[in-house]
């Protein structure tokens, strides 16, 4: 349940990423306009984890998380009847903060039962199904786009939500119980973020996550217009193409899990950071030069890394703060989507159809994740603990 949960995410970006050609030329606007649906969209993800990460350390999980996906479900509705560019971008911007709570729900769910070495599997197995979901999102979109229009997406991401609402409603328990919750209202949440922002260590984990997930989110952003705009690929081999790459993130994720058994999360973190880097000067490189093969390769390393990088990253910084589970997987996811929202202008400079604008985004992003883990994050990682029962 929390991988489906988790699946929101991709679900709300992926999915309808085949159908951005066809939207502009449906609305009468041009590629950025559209882009800024998926802009807005991330930023009610980080809106929304803001607000409901602190709130399920109030509340409990169980209770935001049901009104969450709901409202997702009807604001997937509301996303399907718009007729313009600025009310698509507003719908979204709503759409992702109900879409946000999923995401740091499960966060704080895992760290409720779990930490150090045993959290980063749980979140390396939690990565399998946030791996499917950017495969079966552009190929289940462009399967809506053979029989109806691109409004259709929007309602099929609706009649996922109500079943997910229906299988939480059934089966998912309440995982903070009452003595264990916080209970401070406006001033405690922002005494808990003071904290979390003041500790070196937690921000440089954070910024590490942010960045790295910046440079996947370049390639999100700027990829459909890249790929079938400048290099002339069919809808249908795009999404074949970004199935392909969420496979290599499926398979670092889970491979992760094991390799933690030999070595360190941090460890695998500032390796997977240092070939996220190579991979971003190789999309460059490949875009300079014209060479298809060498972008697609780069892009295939790109999107590996982030199978190690979310696991290791979110572990190692929520393990600082058990206490406030929800609150730090709030700053965490918010900080993340706040600065990968910075991706997509970026990669609309220029000429985005040779892929330059992506390219320069991913490899500036990634450089400044490792920075970030080698200079901020440089502590010493506890010994791992057994879950709580």
């Amino acid at each position: 349940m929390l991988g489906l949960v988790t699946a929101i995410g991709p679900l709300s970006l992926d999915m309808y990423l085949p159908a951005f050609p066809t939207i502009a030329r449906d609305l009468g606007v041009g590629d950025a306009q559209v882009q800024l649906s998926l802009t807005t969209c991330l930023a009610g993800l980080a809106i929304g984890q803001l607000v409901c990460g602190p709130l399920s350390d109030r509340w409990g999980r169980r209770r935001p998380l049901l009104i969450a996906v709901a409202a997702y479900a009807i604001l997937s509705l509301i996303c399907a009847l718009t007729p313009t560019a600025p009310l698509l971008a507003a719908a979204r911007l709503a759409q992702g903060f109900a879409g946000g709570a999923g995401v740091v729900v499960a966060r704080a769910i895992v760290r409720d039962l779990y930490s150090g070495v045993a959290a980063a599997k749980f979140f390396s197995r939690l990565s399998l199904v946030f791996g499917l979901a950017p495969i079966a999102a552009p190929l289940l979109g462009s399967a809506v786009l053979t029989v109806t229009t691109w409004h259709g997406i929007f309602v099929a991401l609706a009649v996922l939500a109500c079943g997910l609402f229906a299988l939480l409603a059934a089966g998912m328990p309440e995982t903070l119980p009452v003595p264990r919750r916080s209970p401070g209202g406006l001033g405690d949440t922002l005494r808990t973020a003071r904290v979390l922002f003041t500790d070196r260590v937690f921000a440089g984990y954070a910024l590490a996550q942010s960045f790295g997930f910046a440079a996947l989110f370049s390639y999100l952003s700027g990829s459909s217009f890249v790929l079938q705009n400048g290099y002339g690929l069919s809808p249908t081999v795009f999404s074949l193409l970004f199935g392909l790459n969420a496979c290599a993130l499926i398979v670092t994720a889970q491979a992760n899990a094991r390799l933690l058994d030999r070595f360190t999360p941090r460890v695998l973190l500032i390796a997977t950071l240092t070939a996220q880097a190579v991979a971003g000067a190789v999309v460059l490189a490949g875009a300079l030069a014209g060479l298809l093969a060498g972008l697609l390769a780069g892009l295939f390393v790109l999107v590996a890394t982030i199978g190690m990088i979310t696991p290791n990253s979110t572990a190692l910084a929520l393990d600082r703060h058990p206490s406030r589970a929800g609150t730090a997987a709030a700053l965490l996811g918010g900080i993340q989507s706040v600065i990968a929202a910075a991706a997509t202008p970026l990669t609309g400079l220029g000429d985005p159809g040779t892929g330059v604008p992506m390219g320069a985004a991913i490899l500036g992003f990634a450089a400044i994740a490792l920075v970030a883990a080698l200079s901020l994050a440089n502590e010493r990682w506890p010994r791992p603990s057994k879950p709580r029962a």
